[in-house]
């Protein structure tokens, strides 16, 4: 059986999850008990010249910072590595290594950057360390480029080269076949190291199929306490632990791996958690940067399905490569996707000529001033619409939607408890099995202020405004506060998610209505901060 190495990368990988701000006690806390544990390597943070030097963190400008974290602790048998990410750290900041109280040095670089790195990597062997070379993300590498960067490595002849799975898209197998590529290719004596991610709840899994493997070549596992890493977070060190010892005859000591786990890194996960999540999930499942679900999904108009519909149209030369107009393009073109929406304009406009119309939206005034709304329903018999909601109080006419969270978020209500009412969306939503009445063009409604840029009242109106109504009634349009709970009926505050300038959104909102006014008379009902009548 190949001989298995448990590298520990927390406060390296770990780093990401609290700024690497683990405190000077914590630090020597974790290297001490990882150590007395048997970890075969552990690494202690960046090495990036950048960062000044801070005591409680595991950011070091320099390889001499390193020295105060250690000392005064027993480190066993173990080596002690740090990282550079190629780019951050100029060789001078690097002592020869018998100077230095580190034993090894991991440098992960991107394609782009290989043959520069090589030069680099080739620097720090000349230094005395034990190289270990971390390609980011193999997957974004072709066999034929894999093979190339295998040929260059081995002139190199480093320690350790890493099977890096940056954003988790591997599966056993995957994860396999690198490996056989490397162990095909590498010299003898390179060992090969893995280093995995969550997104698809695999680290641990796919770990445990390398280890089993049949070779003969030397293995490095990363892992971390608890998982603790970027993004899905990584292997858990423990349960890697847990398995070597009882399935390999390893002599990990459990207890002091878990006491790591409860003194210091618990108190992280309950500051900031990590681990797998539904973001990194969709990241993985699209083969793509998780920066792209981030931002998708940041904008709150788009259902995971419309998602998945976007991350396939980003190129694969781009897709593990974060490009922030590449996407807000897509994001644009997606939402702007013309519809024929003139039948639909047509249809409307006459079954609402002639009638007063009240136009309902979630705030709380719509219930402290329900008497007055009731009044003028009884008075006036209005065409009834509910905004991005459905307001159960009131007989609604027409929901309008614009918006496929909240499409979703209200469907049982839309289709269920007012089947009477009729559905009108923008067409940047998808329509389900049940019947959508009316459809316009998101494109034609959006706005250029991006505040409001879909702010469904004003989608509306515009809707509105194209169908020659003379005069519309608002009720339940508040305004925002700061404390944004406070201005909305309880049963809609579990469907809030307003965290942008809230304040800058009132004048927005004040600014296009007053706009508006000239092509059509705007009353509210209700208190509100956009309008005063």
């Amino acid at each position: 059986m190949k001989a298995i190495s448990v590298l520990d990368c927390t406060l390296r990988d770990g780093g990401y999850v609290n700024d690497w701000n683990f405190g000077i006690g914590s630090i020597k806390s974790i290297i001490s008990r990882l150590a007395k544990a048997n970890i075969d390597i552990i690494e202690v943070g960046f090495i990036d010249d950048r960062s000044s030097y801070n005591p409680d963190r595991t950011l070091f400008p320099d390889t001499a910072s390193i020295m105060p974290v250690l000392e005064n602790i027993d480190r066993f048998d173990s080596m002690i590595v740090a990282m550079i990410d190629f780019g951050t750290c100029a060789l001078e900041k690097i002592s020869p290594q018998k100077e230095s109280c580190i034993d090894g040095i991991r440098v992960i670089f991107k394609k782009k950057d290989l043959d520069s790195a090589i030069e680099y990597m080739r620097a720090i062997k000349e230094k005395g360390y034990k190289l270990f070379v971390n390609p980011v993300s193999v997957t974004g590498y072709s066999k034929k480029e894999a093979l190339a960067l295998i040929e260059k490595i081995n002139l190199l002849d480093p320690y350790t080269v890493t099977i890096v799975d940056t954003y988790g898209l591997m599966h056993g197998g995957d994860a396999f076949e690198y490996y056989k590529i490397y162990d095909e290719n590498l010299k003898p004596g390179i060992m090969i190291a893995y280093h995995a991610h969550n997104n698809f709840q695999l680290g641990y899994a796919n770990c445990i199929y390398l280890i089993d493997r049949k070779s003969d070549r030397p293995m490095v596992l990363d892992s971390s306490l608890y998982g603790m890493g970027k993004s899905a977070g990584n292997t858990a060190t423990e349960l890697l632990a847990m398995y070597m010892n009882e399935r390999h005859g390893s002599a990990f000591k459990m207890e002091q791996i878990l006491e790591a786990i409860d003194v210091d890194i618990m108190k992280e996960y309950a500051k900031q958690s990590w681990g797998y999540s539904f973001q990194y999930y969709i990241a993985a499942l699209n083969d793509c940067h998780p920066d792209y679900v981030k931002y998708l999904v940041s904008k709150k108009t788009l259902a995971v399905k419309s998602i998945n519909e976007i991350l396939k149209q980003i190129p694969d030369s781009t897709k593990l490569s974060f490009k922030k107009e590449l996407i807000e393009g897509l994001y644009e073109e997606y939402q702007n996707k013309f519809f024929n929406d003139e039948d639909c304009y047509r249809r409307l406009s006459v079954e609402l000529q002639g009638k007063p119309l009240l136009l309902l939206g979630p705030g709380g005034n719509l219930e402290a001033n329900s008497f007055e709304v009731k009044k003028f329903i009884d008075e006036q018999h209005p065409i009834i619409f509910s905004i991005n909601f459905v307001h159960e109080q009131y007989q609604i006419d027409y929901v309008f939607i614009g918006n496929a969270k909240r499409y979703s978020q209200f469907f049982h209500k839309i289709y269920g408890e007012i089947q009477r009412s009729k559905v009108i969306c923008t067409s940047n939503i998808s329509e389900s099995s049940k019947r959508i009445d009316y459809k316009f063009n998101y494109g034609s409604l959006a706005l250029e202020i991006e505040s409001v840029r879909d702010n469904p009242l004003l989608m509306l109106l515009q809707v509105l405004i194209k169908c020659k109504c003379p005069e519309v009634y608002l009720a339940g349009f508040d305004g925002y506060t700061k404390e944004t709970t406070t201005n909305y009926y309880k049963e809609y505050i579990p469907y809030l998610f307003c965290d942008d300038d809230v304040l800058k959104r009132n004048e927005d909102m004040t600014l296009y209505l007053n706009q508006f006014k000239d092509k059509i008379i705007i009353k509210t009902l209700t208190k509100s901060i956009y309008l005063n009548n």
